[in-house]
C-alpha cells in the first residue's frame, strides 16, 4: 500500500484540528506545523502541541517567523485593540499574507518528505472577512505550487485540500465529534489569557460558540 503523507498546518484552532483529523480518518500518514509567528498569546501553540498528540501525528513542527516585525494587524501588534464587536470590512485581526506565508512554509515541508497533499482549515462561510480563506485563493495557491516547485515539475505535484471551505461552523463540530476531536484541547479566541481561557468576546469566539450550540454539542471552551 502506498504511504500517504500529508502536510496538516495546525494552529491549535478548532478548525485545524478538525482537518487533522479528517486527514487521518483519510488514511493520510499525517505532519502539522505549527507557527510561532509573534501572535499575541502562546496558547495556541501549546494547543496545537495536545491536538497533535492526541491524534497521533508522526511530527508536530513549529516554525519561528517575526510578522510582527511588520505588525498591520491586531494579533500581532499589541497597540491595535481587538474587536468585541462586529466590524464591517476586513477586520484588523486580518494578518497581512499570513497564509501565503504559512501555505510557503508547509509547501516546502511536503516536498521535503515527499508528501503530495497539503491540508488547511480556512473557512469560507463562517469566517471573519479575510481575504486569504477564499475557495479563488487556495486554488490560486495550488497552481503556484505546482508551478514553482520540483515536485510539480517533474513529479505528481500538490493538491491544496480545504475541505471545511463550504460548511458552517456547526457541520465542522459534528465532524470534528464524529471522528474524535477533543475540542476542549483546543483554543480559538484571538486574546486567551496565558492558560488558554477564552474571552468569549471576539469574533473568534462568538462564531466558535455559535457553532457548538447549532451543532447541540456542549461548549468544552474554558473561558475566564
Amino acid at each position: 500500500m502506498t504511504d500517504k503523507k500529508a502536510v496538516v498546518l495546525l494552529s491549535g484552532g478548532l478548525d485545524s484540528a478538525t482537518i487533522l483529523a479528517q486527514a487521518k480518518a483519510a488514511g493520510f500518514t499525517c505532519y502539522s506545523m505549527g507557527f510561532d509567528y509573534g501572535q499575541r498569546h502562546r496558547a495556541e501553540l501549546q494547543a496545537a502541541e495536545r491536538v497533535a498528540r492526541q491524534l497521533g501525528v508522526v511530527e508536530h513542527k513549529v516554525i519561528g517567523l517575526n510578522l510582527n516585525g511588520i505588525g498591520g494587524s491586531a494579533l500581532t501588534d499589541s497597540s491595535i485593540a481587538v474587536p468585541e464587536s462586529p466590524t464591517e470590512g476586513i477586520p484588523v485581526t486580518y494578518v497581512p499574507a499570513r497564509n501565503t506565508v504559512f501555505l510557503s512554509l508547509a509547501l516546502g515541508w511536503a516536498e521535503v518528505l515527499g508528501a503530495h497533499d497539503i491540508f488547511i482549515g480556512v473557512n469560507a462561510v463562517d469566517y471573519s472577512g479575510y481575504p486569504d480563506c477564499r475557495p479563488a485563493f487556495i486554488e490560486a495557491f495550488e497552481r503556484v505550487a505546482n508551478l514553482a516547485t520540483r515536485e510539480g515539475v517533474e513529479g505528481c505535484g500538490f493538491r491544496i485540500q480545504a475541505p471545511l471551505q463550504n460548511l458552517s461552523k456547526a457541520q465542522i463540530v459534528e465532524i470534528g465529534v464524529q471522528h474524535g476531536v477533543d475540542y476542549g484541547l483546543t483554543v480559538s479566541c484571538y486574546q486567551a489569557d496565558d492558560e488558554g481561557r477564552a474571552c468569549g468576546k471576539c469574533e473568534s469566539c462568538r462564531l466558535r460558540a455559535a457553532g457548538f450550540s447549532a451543532a447541540g454539542v456542549p461548549d468544552p471552551t474554558r473561558y475566564r
